[in-house]
């Protein structure tokens, strides 16, 4: 089992994506030295998104390629693709520089959408990672069907992804019994934070059998954040397992160099609700602006959206579904919420 940091990708939608190929050439070097043998980069939403304007990065994704390949040595990196944002061009440029794993991001129920990619980075002979985004919109049976598909197609492995933050431990069982139940193809898993269980749905994941787990310094990541990689090890390490990770250096890198970006404070709102839901967060512009407009409870809409649609609800939907709620007179229910904390609407992306 190996654990994938994803501080240097995930964790950019905290700051706006601001890393610079410093931050990830030093930090990356960094994260090695401790013994993470997986080190995930990039913008958040990952390759072209800064061109096509979902959250200008510090960088070019050229530029964050060459930092990685002049500083980690030893441990194989990578970055995200999300077919229909990135093109396949972009996975050469990335073999340009001997990337060693890309993570290839769909929908769950899309996954045909990853198989020119998978193909094109198995050409390039690097490990490819089937990311089945918001992987609980589809039942544990159907989804083992995507995970052979996948296989089929060439990836290494099929990561089981809490987009949401919301599975529970017996959720997270049925998805890797199913996939085990008629597949071979080795599992991960991606956790968020959002309902406080990041770190031991990551733990059950590893005694289900997983071959990879993410995690990030200080849990820094996307709404609520991911598993956080301090916490993570020194728990795995009390349950006998060792990851080969130093935990007092990542303790050390996360205080020094992640701590000081960690922007929040207490338990957000709609992070909670989000996770209670199984809401996406790059849905949330849509939340704001009709929530403002019909003056009703963004959690309220939240979760009567979800009721309707837990993977891809349109601007039409979610109006309609505010319009039925009662308006709240009381206060201004937009204002007090951290909606400027969401960054990337890559789900509204109509793919290319």
């Amino acid at each position: 089992m190996k654990l994938l940091d994803t501080t240097l990708r995930d964790g950019s939608y905290a700051i706006n994506f601001q890393f610079t190929a410093r931050d990830t050439a030093v930090i990356g070097a960094e994260l090695e030295k401790a013994g993470l043998e997986l080190i995930e980069i990039g913008h958040g939403v990952g390759l072209r998104a800064s061109e096509l304007g979902m959250g200008r990065a510090a960088e070019t994704d050229e530029a964050y390629l060459k930092a990685a390949a002049d500083s980690i040595k030893k441990a194989k990196w990578g970055m995200f693709c999300i077919p229909g944002i990135a093109k396949l061009e972009d996975v050469d440029l990335a073999a340009e520089y001997k990337m060693g794993f890309i993570r290839i991001g769909t929908n769950v129920g899309e996954v045909e959408k990853s198989e020119a990619f998978i193909a094109r980075a198995k050409k390039h002979g690097m490990y490819v990672c089937s990311n089945f985004m918001k992987s609980y919109t589809l039942e544990p049976k159907k989804f083992a069907e995507q995970a052979k598909l996948s296989r089929t197609y060439g990836a290494d492995l099929v990561c089981v992804v809490d987009s949401a933050g919301g599975m529970l431990q017996g959720e997270l069982e049925s998805y890797f019994r199913a996939v085990q139940a008629v597949c071979d193809v080795p599992l991960g898993f991606h956790g968020h934070d959002n309902l406080g269980l990041a770190v031991a749905n990551s733990l059950r994941a590893v005694e289900l059998g997983a071959a990879v787990v993410d995690s990030s310094l200080q849990g820094m990541g996307r709404s609520a954040g991911n598993a956080a990689t301090e916490n993570l090890v020194a728990a795995l390490k009390r349950s006998g397992r060792d990851a080969g990770v130093d935990l007092l250096k990542v303790l050390d890198i996360g205080e020094k160099y992640i701590k000081p970006l960690i922007r929040r404070r207490g338990l957000g709102s709609l992070d909670v609700i989000a996770g209670y839901a199984l809401f996406h967060s790059s849905y949330m512009g849509l939340i704001r602006r009709f929530s403002s407009k019909y003056r009703v409870d963004p959690r309220k809409l939240i979760i009567e959206v979800c009721a309707v649609d837990l993977v891809s609800p349109s601007a039409e939907l979610v109006e309609s579904v505010a319009k039925k709620l009662k308006p709240e007179t009381d206060e201004v229910y937009t204002a007090k919420y951290d909606f400027d904390e969401y960054y990337g609407e890559e789900q509204l992306k109509k793919p290319a």
